[in-house]
């Protein structure tokens, strides 16, 4: 058990460490502090623990968020009072959009020092508001029997709170007098015959129960020869069998599947030798073509595809849907008529649904052959294109990293280059994202905390979402996991060039664009990080073939962000135009 009775708080805090530790805890985020001392020991000397120390408490936050994504377990993350815990604030926004289990110690000073000018002291009650599923604020440190199974029973509520009814933040303020150093007194020496193993018998790692397949209506939906199934921006547990589950769905119903790039699917090609269609965005460009391909339900598993093509399709039609999600989150923008069933399609692969049907429907077999049709051109056109533009990069991505490499999409026009042309592949690659709040903050960080749990793994990103972040770096000393950065750096939002506000030429580039001029060969060698300018497609491909098995390596693909939207938007017009 390994207690420290130094004094109070140093027993304090390793029942409450020692309780999390019995529930599952493997992972913590540190960064340092004063008031947060006595978590930070007991953590740190926590054999059964790895802790990562963080300085910027904004990065330590996502760093701490990637690791939770990529476990599946919550991460604890700690840091001292004051604005410390501010910080925390945009990875806690998407921590709960995204539910992702997090909890949050914040160190803080006793009831007494606060409201009085102490220094270091802001009021930190429910600090981050409605973000934090679960909030409550510790006793301070009392040494009686008593009051050590109230700290463990409040660990083990936090626990299960982070992870049900679904996963997200919890926040635990922790307030500790004096001394917070592990200095030996004779305070607490009287509990060492009380407090023995017995004391944490019963604490044990929770279990989610699982969502009952039974109440998916699949006999009535059967009845439909026109139902489409939209497999959406999803962070499965366990993507095999998800990507199972949905192709018994797909073979039963004899319904195809549009596939979002952030979803799994498009990585286990063997589960879909048809129905899975990746080029849904540019098949309703044509207008004729989306009226003719008109659904009579719709199934929507996760959150809607990014494609706005696609969106508009749907709300123009308000066709009845059936939303398929573990989490209780309204997943329909579009105001549908929609019934949201509970399931976790982990379970449908115990049904042994399967298709009876020799061939598809003729609804089915039309969003084949237009898929067909659009593969076939983007073949074509990418072979044909020599330079690496921005939209070959997803393109030859999506075939030339190993398999089983998890990829972390940046947000902006990277996810969405990544949903254009992210090819069907059979390598079980692992699409990783911050889709919760969409936001820029923390790419580097996030993904740097995936690549700790799970490596090799690659960073697709945007040269202004890298460099919002650049504070990630300062993990690396600490870092053990490989990760390969691939910054399209093209000068500017490219994104803001998709709008309309980009024909206002006195304001768009200062204000929306916002170019920067860091050069990214000398900001690795700041950081100690390995660089390498990639040219061409050959070079690309190469690099991504032979990554790197530890240690963080920066591809610098510089590309024109006026001329590559000129090329998509001119790509996208010959669909409107087939």
């Amino acid at each position: 058990m390994g207690l420290d009775f130094s004094n109070l708080n140093s027993l304090w805090a390793g029942v409450m460490v020692e309780t999390l530790v019995r529930l599952g805890l493997r992972s913590a985020v540190i960064c340092p502090g004063s008031r947060s001392t006595p978590l930070t020991v007991a953590l740190a000397r926590h054999p059964k623990i790895k802790t990562i120390p963080i300085l910027d408490e904004r990065s330590a936050a996502f760093f701490a968020l990637g690791l939770a994504k990529s476990s599946g377990l919550p991460t604890v993350l700690v840091c001292t009072s004051g604005t410390a815990g501010a910080n925390f604030y945009p990875a806690v926004i998407e921590a709960y959009q995204s539910a992702v289990p997090l909890i949050i110690l914040t160190g803080d000073r006793p009831p007494e020092l606060r409201d009085c000018h102490s220094g270091q002291t802001i009021d930190q009650i429910k600090l981050f508001g409605t973000f934090a599923q679960w909030f409550s604020e510790m006793a301070t440190p009392l040494g009686t029997v008593e009051m050590l199974r109230y700290a463990r029973q409040t660990i083990v509520q936090a626990w299960r709170r982070s992870q049900f009814p679904q996963k997200g933040v919890v926040h635990l303020n922790c307030p500790f007098r004096d001394p917070l150093a592990p200095t030996p007194n004779d305070s607490v020496t009287h509990l060492k015959q009380v407090i023995k193993a017995d004391f944490f018998a019963g604490i044990q790692p929770q279990e989610k129960a699982e969502f009952s397949s039974d109440i998916l209506p699949t006999e009535v939906w059967k009845n439909y020869s026109r139902g489409l199934i939209v497999a959406g921006v999803d962070q499965p547990s366990d993507p095999d069998d998800y990507a199972a589950a949905i192709a018994q769905l797909s073979g039963y119903l004899s319904f195809p599947i549009l596939a979002e790039a952030l979803s799994p699917v498009r990585n286990y090609a063997h589960y879909f030798p048809q129905g899975l269609v990746t080029t849904y965005d540019f098949i309703l460009r044509d207008q004729k073509l989306a009226e003719t391909l008109k659904p009579e339900i719709v199934i929507q598993i996760g959150a809607l595809p990014t494609s706005k093509i696609l969106r508009a399709w749907l709300e123009a039609q308000q066709i009845q849907t059936y939303i398929l999600s573990e989490r209780a989150d309204n997943f329909d923008p579009l105001h549908r008529p929609h019934q949201h069933l509970a399931v976790n399609l982990r379970t449908l692969k115990y049904l042994g649904i399967f298709s009876d049907n020799e061939k598809g429907l003729p609804y089915f077999d039309l969003w084949q052959t237009q898929e067909a049709k659009i593969r076939t051109k983007l073949v074509a056109v990418f072979q044909a294109e020599q330079n690496l533009n921005e939209a070959a990069i997803a393109y030859c991505l999506a075939r030339a990293l190993p398999e089983q490499t998890a990829i972390f999409f940046a947000n902006s026009m990277v996810v969405r280059y990544g949903e254009f042309f992210w090819q069907l592949n059979d390598k079980q690659i692992l699409p990783y994202f911050n889709r919760g709040a969409n936001g820029i903050d923390g790419t580097l960080s996030t993904a740097l905390g995936v690549a700790e749990n799970h490596s090799p793994c690659v960073l697709l990103t945007g040269d202004l979402a890298l460099l919002h972040d650049t504070n990630g770096f300062l993990t690396l000393s600490k870092f053990t996991g490989s990760l390969t950065i691939i910054v399209i750096n093209n000068q500017g939002g490219g994104i803001f060039e998709m709008l309309p506000i980009a024909g206002e030429k006195d304001i768009f580039e200062d204000y929306f664009a916002t170019p920067q001029t860091v050069h990214f060969s000398q900001l690795c060698d700041l950081y100690g990080v390995q660089y390498q300018t990639i040219r061409t497609k050959t070079e690309l491909i190469q690099a991504c073939e032979n990554l790197p098995t530890q240690g963080v390596q920066l591809l610098e693909i510089r590309t024109d962000r006026h001329q590559d939207i000129a090329w998509l938007k001119e790509l996208c017009q010959s669909f409107s135009a087939s």
